[in-house]
């Protein structure tokens, strides 16, 4: 069982400010995620990184945080949530604030993947920690729903500020501005917090802690490398690939025969615990590479800078937010099938919208899809909610360790295979709008949006980056048919997944 270190029950106070001090640090992590893409031409004109250090820069963050989520959260069940969270507060700070002697491009990625290690001590805490805390099941819904939508804004806001910040300072700022947030965070954490942990967690695991760790490595570092090839015939994407599955599915097997599993998969036999997880892991999926479509086209193709752009992606994140907080609400009185796969649903319809557009896409148009999918998304809270009460209180940290694996995989799968759909799309767009480039210029053109822009620019050719942009856009409207409707599949498995009547204010003991 978990429990609070003997204390009785949070007061009510204590309890929302719990969900404040989670939430504020949980958006810091996400805030990071995508304020580094607007740091990275600064961050390349100062250290001069080669192309491999640079694909390091960007990648080693999720691989440390992908392959460290399991451990991390299995280390805070034993060792203490509190103190977990507290310490991840003290690594992800501190790192960001070393930044500052970062005078080469290696120094960088070591801080990265110790921002990795931060944000694996972070993320799934701030779940497990909101279970223990909130005993009553319909609070928790509302908590989580909260949580979801802090989550969603970091991510939304994270190139506005780091464009902001970049206007006025060096790339450092994009780092340093962590500092002090964690900072209150961890004097918060340490005065708010109450302590929790699993009673008899069981022996640890060396094995199953490798496995997981090297598993999911491999897992996420092949499909990254098919997505930076944009092609499945790449050898050592297959390698890795292979071993990870081999690796994984011995986890698994170890992880079911154990008594004490590092990992308990035995949770996936509550149906509402696994909707939950196929809405998040569908969901990202589906999303992932469209968001990122639609900040290359405004940039690209319309023409807005890195703080406009964030600007116009902001309709998702404030529907979004809405949705989060008012979805608990709404689940009490329709349900939470409905309201889950509904919203799932009205997210894939907002895809849509860019693919069935009639005549030239305009913002107009972005935004509706925009406002549909962030309304759509934000019952991802219920999906939440379904986890945390299909799940007993002493696996708390094993359902938000799976939880954050389901978006973090889901991801990085749909920037893989969407993205290179989208990038195949392209380059057979193009392909008969070359006639004016020799065979160097051509190959570079078909490889990005960015490379042909570049290219029209330097020669002279305001043709070739129109027909550039209407082939990236045609790719982006197509890929979002795809992604919207894998989101409408993703719906209808959760709504028949999911059991007639699932009440999530009833705990799974």
């Amino acid at each position: 069982m978990s429990v609070a270190m003997g204390k009785p029950e949070a007061s009510a106070r204590r309890r929302w400010a719990s969900v404040v001090v989670l939430s504020a640090s949980l958006l810091v992590v996400t805030m990071d995620l995508t304020v580094l893409n607007i740091a990275i031409p600064d961050m390349s004109a100062d250290l001069r990184p080669t192309s491999n250090q640079l694909l390091w820069i960007v990648d080693v963050y999720s691989l440390v945080l992908a392959g460290l989520l399991v451990s991390a959260s299995a280390v805070g069940d034993r060792w203490g949530r509190r103190r977990m969270l507290l310490a991840g507060y003290a690594v992800f700070g501190g790192a960001s604030a070393l930044v500052l002697l970062a005078g080469s491009a290696e120094t960088v990625i070591a801080l990265r993947a110790v921002l990795g290690l931060g944000g694996a001590m972070i993320m799934p805490t701030t779940l497990s920690m909101i279970r223990t805390v909130f005993t009553d099941p319909a609070e928790r819904a509302t908590a989580l729903g909260i949580w979801a939508a802090v989550s969603g804004i970091g991510a939304a806001v994270g190139p506005v500020v780091g464009g902001l910040l970049l206007e006025y300072f060096s790339w450092h700022a994009a780092f340093l501005v962590n500092v002090p947030l964690m900072v209150a965070a961890l004097v918060a954490g340490a005065l708010i917090l109450p302590e929790s942990r699993r009673l008899r967690p069981g022996r640890w695991d060396g094995i199953g802690a490798v496995l997981s760790l090297v598993g999911m490595v491999l897992l996420v570092w092949s499909l990254k490398r098919f997505a930076k090839e944009e092609s499945l015939a790449v050898a050592s994407g297959w390698a890795a690939l292979v071993i990870a599955v081999a690796t994984l599915s011995w986890f698994v097997l170890r992880s079911l025969r154990r008594r004490d599993p590092l990992l308990d998969m035995r949770l996936f036999t509550s149906r509402r615990f696994t909707a939950g997880v196929v809405a998040a892991l569908g969901s990202t999926f589906a999303l992932a590479a469209a968001l990122l479509l639609l900040a290359q086209w405004m940039q690209l193709v319309v023409g807005y800078g890195p703080v406009e752009t964030g600007v116009r992606l902001l309709p998702v994140a404030v529907t979004a937010t809405l949705a989060s907080v008012l979805a608990p609400w709404l689940a009490r009185r329709t349900g939470a099938r409905s309201v889950l796969a509904g919203g799932l649903a009205i997210a894939g319809a907002g895809m849509l919208v860019l693919f069935l557009v009639p005549g030239d896409l305009a913002y107009a148009h972005v935004m509706v899809a925009l406002s549909l999918v962030g309304a759509g998304i934000g019952s991802l809270a219920i999906g939440s909610a379904m986890i945390m009460s299909g799940s007993p209180g002493d696996k708390a940290g094993n359902a938000a360790a799976i939880e954050e694996t389901s978006y973090d995989l889901g991801n990085v799968l749909g920037v893989a295979v969407l993205g290179s759909v989208a990038a195949l799309l392209y380059r057979i767009g193009l392909d008969d709008d070359l006639g004016a480039l020799d065979s160097r210029g051509a190959g570079a053109a078909r490889e990005s949006l960015g490379s042909a822009v570049a290219i029209a620019d330097r020669q002279g050719l305001p043709d070739l980056a129109a027909r550039a942009g209407a082939a990236f856009t045609d790719s982006m409207q197509t890929t979002s048919l795809f992604g919207g409707l894998t989101m409408i599949a993703v719906a209808v498995a959760v709504f028949a997944i999911v059991p007639k009547g699932t009440d999530i204010t009833e705990q799974r003991h």
